[in-house]
C-alpha cells in the first residue's frame, strides 16, 4: 500500500468481524484502530489523524449515513468504505452518492478487502491530482500573469478581467500572433464556469462540409461516413464555454445557425430533427474586420451584433514594443532549459527596431530558433540574420522612388515618411525607428506636411 494511506479507522460492532478485518488490513501494512460503534470512532477521529475510514453502515447507536456525514465533516480528505449486508445493497449505493467513496458487501474476502481500498486509494490520487493540475491552469491563465505592461496591454487586460466574472459574449480583434486565445483561456479559467474545460473550435482548419457537424453534432447516417452520433462541439460545452477562433471565416449557412443557438440557446444536430437546449458561454475571435465584412455582405449583421457584445481589442506587438525586452526574456528563460542565456545589445536593437507582422509568436519562434542554432548562452545579431534581411528590406521600402517631375524637397520628405508609416502599420516609433530619426521629429514633420496619424 502507498506509505502516505497508512492509518485506518474501522467501526463494526461486529467484534470477531472487526478482529479478522485488523488482522487483514494490518498483513497488508496498515496500522489499525478499531471500534465497536459510531460515537466511540467519532471520538477517535477527533483525537487522531486518519487517511481511511471503513465502517459498517449499520451500526447500534448511529445510521451509517449519519456517521457518513460526521466523517466528511471532521475530514473531508479521509477516505470512506461502507461495509454494507447483501440485502442493504441500495443503501450503500445512496451512501456512495452522498460522499461515500466505495462500499463492501459481506461477506467479502482478503483479496477484495485489498482491491477496494486499492481502487479508493487510486481514485482518491486522481481527484487531487486533478484539482492540482486545475490550480496549476488557474494560475497560468492568471490576469495577473500575462506578460504586458503597456497602457494599450494593460487596458485590455483590465476589461477582459471585468467581463470575465460575467457570462457576456466577448469579441476578440487582432491580429495573427497577438495572443487572442491567451485572452480566451484567462477569460473562462477566471470565470465561474471555469471547473469545466474550454471548448476550442479553431474554424478555418474545419473542412467546410464538417463545420456544422463539428459544431452541432450529427445523427447516424445524417451523411456518408456518419458511422455512429457523434456530439457536437456546442453540446460538449454545455454549462462551460465555447471558443470560435477566427470566426469570420465560417459560411453564411453556418453563421444563421450558429446565430439561432446563440439566441435561443438551442440547436439540433446534424440529420436530427430533436431541438436540445445548451447552456453556452460564448468567446469569438477574428483578425478579420467583421465590419467591413458586413459592408461587403460576407457576415451577417445581425450575427455580428449578436457577437459583439464586449469586444477586446489585442494590440500588436509593433504598438507594445517597450515589452519586447519583457518577452524576450521571458522566452529566453522558458526555452533555456537551466542555460543561463543572455542577449547583446545589439541583437535587442534589431529585435526593437522589427514592426514583427507576426507578433508575439513571430517572436517567440525567433528567440527559440536563436537558442536552438546558438553555441553559447548569448544572442547575438549574427543569430538574427533573418529579421535583419527582412528589417534591411523595410528600410529600403521605406525610401521613395523618385522621377525628374517631381523632387521638390517637400514632396521627397512626405513619400518618405508615409512610406515609412506604411511599413510600420502607421506605428509612429516604428516609422521613426526605419527612418533613423527621434519619434517627435517625425511627430513635428507630419504635423508639416499635414500627414494624418490614422492613415487616412
Amino acid at each position: 500500500m502507498k506509505a502516505k494511506y497508512k492509518k485506518v479507522l474501522l467501526i463494526d460492532d461486529d467484534e470477531s468481524l472487526s478482529r479478522v478485518l485488523s488482522y487483514q488490513l494490518e498483513q497488508m501494512g496498515f496500522i489499525v484502530t478499531a471500534s465497536t460503534d459510531g460515537n466511540t470512532g467519532l471520538e477517535l477521529l477527533k483525537a487522531n489523524s486518519f487517511d481511511i475510514a471503513i465502517t459498517d453502515l449499520q451500526l447500534p447507536d448511529i445510521s451509517g449515513m449519519e456517521l457518513l456525514q460526521t466523517l466528511r465533516c471532521f475530514d473531508k480528505n479521509i477516505i470512506v468504505i461502507i461495509i454494507t449486508a447483501y440485502g442493504t445493497v441500495e443503501n450503500a449505493i445512496e451512501a456512495v452518492k452522498l460522499g461515500a467513496d466505495d462500499y463492501l458487501t459481506k461477506p467479502f474476502g482478503k483479496e477484495t478487502l485489498r482491491f477496494t481500498i486499492e481502487k479508493a486509494i487510486r481514485l482518491r490520487e486522481l481527484q487531487v491530482e486533478n484539482i492540482q493540475l486545475k490550480h496549476e491552469l488557474f494560475d497560468k491563465y492568471d490576469f495577473g500573469n500575462i506578460l504586458g505592461k503597456s497602457v494599450v496591454m494593460q487596458n485590455a487586460l483590465k476589461l477582459a478581467a471585468q467581463v470575465a466574472q460575467s457570462d457576456a459574449t466577448v469579441l476578440l480583434q487582432g491580429e495573427s500572433g497577438t495572443g487572442k486565445e491567451l485572452f480566451a483561456r484567462a477569460i473562462h479559467y477566471n470565470s465561474p464556469r471555469k471547473n469545466k474545460p474550454l471548448v476550442t473550435v479553431n474554424c478555418p482548419s474545419i473542412p467546410e462540409n464538417l463545420i456544422e457537424s463539428e459544431l452541432f453534432g450529427h445523427v447516424k447516417g445524417a451523411f456518408t461516413g456518419a458511422l455512429k452520433d457523434r456530439k457536437g462541439k456546442f453540446e460538449l460545452a454545455d454549462e462551460s464555454t465555447i471558443f470560435l477562433d477566427e470566426i469570420g471565416d465560417l459560411r453564411q449557412d453556418v453563421q444563421a445557425r450558429l446565430l439561432r443557438t446563440l439566441q435561443e440557446k438551442e440547436f439540433e444536430r446534424v440529420g436530427d430533427s430533436t431541438t436540445q437546449k445548451v447552456d453556452v458561454r460564448v468567446l469569438a475571435a477574428t483578425n478579420k474586420d467583421l465590419e467591413e465584412m458586413v459592408k461587403s455582405g460576407q457576415f451577417r449583421e445581425d450575427l455580428y451584433y449578436r457577437l459583439n457584445v464586449v469586444t477586446i481589442v489585442v494590440p500588436p506587438l509593433r504598438d507594445r514594443a517597450d515589452e519586447i525586452p519583457f518577452l524576450v526574456e521571458y522566452f529566453m528563460q522558458k526555452y533555456g532549459q537551466n542555460r543561463n542565456m543572455s542577449i547583446t545589445n545589439g541583437a535587442l536593437e534589431i529585435l526593437m527596431q522589427y514592426p514583427w507582422p507576426g507578433n508575439v509568436r513571430e517572436l517567440q519562434n525567433t528567440i527559440e530558433r536563436a537558442m536552438v542554432i546558438s553555441k553559447q548562452n548569448v544572442i547575438d545579431e549574427g543569430l538574427l540574420e533573418p529579421i535583419k534581411r527582412k528589417l534591411g528590406q523595410l528600410q529600403r521600402d521605406a525610401v521613395p522612388n523618385y522621377n525628374a517631375e517631381n523632387l521638390s524637397l517637400e514632396s521627397i520628405e512626405r513619400r518618405a515618411i508615409e512610406n515609412a508609416l506604411k511599413s510600420a502599420g502607421w506605428n509612429q516609433t516604428r516609422a521613426a525607428q526605419l527612418l533613423k530619426i527621434p519619434r517627435h521629429v517625425l511627430i513635428y514633420r507630419m504635423q508639416k506636411l499635414n500627414i494624418k496619424a490614422t492613415g487616412n
